[in-house]
């Protein structure tokens, strides 16, 4: 999963990469609205994070430029506590959610999981497939009770296919979700992963579609 964080204060960007990173995704992150509005035009997010009160472009205008491009990734907005008319407006412009400052750093992260559960179709914090069971809030996959040891690329590539199981996920669309910007992507390293992964779970659950990617499926579905 791929999160972009648009956030002029440094220290609350950092501490927001830092925590999202530790919780299992991938991070862009921007200072200013040109920028932000830049990365999210342009690049693949299963979420974004979008200060309002942004330098060069506030965050009500990226955000209604994005959604009038047809832009439609989960947005959460960071308002302050006091303006009510701040969120109103946000919501107007195509927000999904907001968290107002000071927040509780488990608490956005809550609502950045139950943002992208939804956009995937999944209401519970526990998505299921076959024998498998993510736990997105303990960022945990377990088969048949048992916790599996994965690696943190390993995980977010698991996780990732068990959002969107039933899909055909193409190796691109994998590499453009798992690394974040500065990340030398390889499509190999997806194949790689994606070998070591299928030994962890079973071969008959994680399938190759010849030409089109992979699919991740319950034993026996299609």
């Amino acid at each position: 999963m791929r999160i972009l964080v648009v956030e002029d204060d440094r220290e609350l960007n950092r501490q927001l990469c830092e925590a999202l990173e530790q919780a299992g995704y991938a991070v862009d992150t921007a200072l200013d609205g040109e920028e932000g509005h830049f990365l999210g035009d342009t690049e693949p997010y299963d979420a974004v994070i979008l200060d309002l009160g942004l330098p060069l472009k506030d965050g009500v205008t990226v955000l209604r430029e994005w959604r009038a491009a047809g832009r439609d990734m989960p947005v959460l907005i960071l308002t302050a506590r006091d303006r009510w008319s701040d969120k109103v407006a946000g919501f107007d412009a195509g927000a999904d959610d907001y968290v107002a400052k000071p927040f509780h750093m488990a608490e956005l992260l809550a609502r950045l999981r139950a943002l992208i559960r939804r956009a995937s179709g999944h209401a519970s914090s526990e998505i299921t497939c076959g024998p498998l069971v993510l736990d997105t809030a303990g960022a945990r996959v377990f088969k048949d009770g048992v916790p599996l040891r994965l690696t943190p690329m390993e995980y977010r590539l698991l996780a990732y296919l068990m959002h969107h199981q039933g899909e055909v996920v193409s190796r691109t669309r994998l590499t453009e979700h798992l690394y974040d910007q500065d990340f030398d992507r390889d499509s190999n390293t997806i194949e790689v992963m994606v070998g070591r992964v299928r030994k962890k779970i079973g071969k008959d659950m994680l399938q190759t579609v010849r030409g089109l990617g992979y699919r991740l499926s319950p034993p026996g579905g299609e």
